[in-house]
């Protein structure tokens, strides 16, 4: 039985303690809630993959205290380094070259030569990377594939069992995962669209970074894009001047609307209806973001 324990020093103690112990344990992030475990520990990191479920080919999140913590894991150019002193802490993943023999576990890395890090600013990650004096492997608390959590109850929903420990610091802040960058050749290429805004999502195949699958945060039900009017069976989350069973922001505010997505992709999917209908988000700026994480959730993952 996984506890639920509220966000105060003798919680992360004992989340410290569990994590020394090579357990994995979930944490809130000002994204969303994250499984954290020792980077450095295999056996710790394979559990963060039994935990999930998630394919051993997406490479997880590194998160760090500080960009001096950073360059002793990861090569970093002038333009990375101005990313991160621009936007650190905070929600923005720099996929890196790795140092040799920079002790992280080669599950987390997915066997690329690259590091996929950030400094994370939510106080509760904040304190646990103190505690535990470690880099922590932290993809998002939810099984590979399923909604992302914002909630501690989200997690529980998603891994009851599976994981010793919920740290609970109440709802996120932003509500979606990092932004995630790489610098090639002086340019910066964004891999995965997030709160913070630097160009428009690259193309490429190869999967680098954690949410470039294409059947990403998904739920369980059929889940229908740019929808006005619902069917009888479908759970409508609205937005702007297109009402529903709930909305993402009445006022048509993108950061309100990312803030609550999970949240109400989580109530559609425990709703009594069938299907899963969703309004019209403008694909500009922060709504790109929310429609990204949308076109996934809606790819069949079967």
């Amino acid at each position: 039985m996984t506890r639920v324990l509220p966000f105060d020093d003798e919680t992360i103690a004992e989340a410290a303690r569990l994590i020394a112990d090579g357990q994995p344990v979930a944490v809130p992030t000002e994204t969303v809630y994250g499984l954290a475990a020792d980077a450095t520990d295999g056996a710790a990191v394979a559990r963060i993959y039994q935990a999930k479920g998630r394919p051993a080919f997406n490479p997880l999140i590194v998160h760090v205290p500080d960009l001096a913590a950073a360059e002793r894991l990861a090569v970093f150019d002038d333009v990375s380094r101005g990313l991160a002193e621009a936007h650190w802490p905070g929600p923005l993943t720099l996929v890196l070259p790795a140092r040799a023999d920079n002790g992280i576990a080669s599950l987390v890395t997915a066997g690329l030569p690259t590091l996929a890090i950030r400094v994370p600013a939510h106080p509760a990650m904040r304190a646990l990377l103190a505690a535990v004096g470690k880099p922590l492997a932290a993809p998002s608390a939810n099984a590979s594939g399923r909604i992302s959590p914002t909630r501690a109850e989200h997690v529980v929903a998603s891994l009851d069992g599976r994981v010793p420990l919920v740290v609970d610091g109440g709802a996120t802040e932003v509500g979606i995962e990092s932004t995630i960058a790489r610098v090639v050749d002086g340019r910066v290429e964004v891999l995965r669209l997030g709160s913070i805004e630097l160009g428009a999502l690259t193309g490429g195949e190869a999967i680098v970074a954690p949410g470039q699958m294409a059947a990403h945060y998904s739920p369980s039900k059929p889940l229908r894009l740019d929808v006005v009017a619902a069917g009888a069976d479908e759970f409508l989350i609205g937005f702007g001047n297109v009402g529903g069973d709930e909305t993402l922001s009445a006022s048509g505010n993108p950061v309100e609307a990312a803030a609550k997505l999970y949240d109400l992709l989580h109530l559609a999917d425990a709703s009594g209806q069938a299907r899963i209908a969703v309004a019209p988000v403008p694909d500009e700026g922060l709504g790109a973001a929310i429609n990204d994480r949308l076109r996934r959730a809606a790819t069949p993952t079967h």
